[in-house]
């Protein structure tokens, strides 16, 4: 992961912009500050260094956070055989919905590409957990082994998924 993150750090011109793109402007700091001369030993560049790709990897886990969640209310509302819609799981997606929104970065919406099959793995497992723990057993049986939902479709404002095998 980090050979694939440093080769889309190197790829943006000049350099990645903080304001632009936060978890490659650390990536790409931590990648100058280690490469600088060292003149004066009294400087920890190396757990600087550290510390400022933490803090991206902290970014890029939120990204990664939010999707799980927001997949596991997307399975529930969709399988879940339950007569009335969970509007606490509704609510879940808009809340994480909207740190996305906050967090969200080119590269990192590029991580989250490349990861949602596992993503989802892990939302699916939440969300069969769930179920299960409602009694609805048969539902969480039924959860697709493969992410039937895009990006767009967990980053799209108002939208859920409807019942299993109707057209949302």
């Amino acid at each position: 992961m980090l050979s694939a993150v440093s080769e889309t750090v190197k790829t943006m011109p000049d350099r990645p912009r903080y304001e632009d793109d936060f978890f490659a402007w650390t990536q790409h700091q931590a990648m100058v500050l280690r490469s600088m001369a060292v003149a004066d030993n009294r400087f920890d560049r190396e757990n600087v260094a550290e510390e400022i790709e933490s803090l991206g990897r902290s970014e890029r886990d939120a990204v990664r956070s939010q999707i799980r969640r927001i997949i596991e209310h997307f399975l529930k509302l969709a399988y879940s055989p339950a007569q009335q819609p969970r509007f606490d799981g509704m609510a879940s997606i808009v809340e994480a919905r909207s740190t996305l929104g906050d967090k969200i970065s080119p590269t990192l919406r590029r991580d989250a590409e490349t990861m949602l099959a596992r993503l989802y793995c892990d939302g699916r497992h939440l969300a069969e957990l769930a179920l299960r723990g409602y009694g609805e057993s048969q539902a969480a049986d039924t959860l697709p082994q493969h992410c039937p939902y895009s990006l767009d479709d967990i980053f799209r404002k108002d939208w859920y998924p409807g019942p299993a095998g109707e057209t949302a």
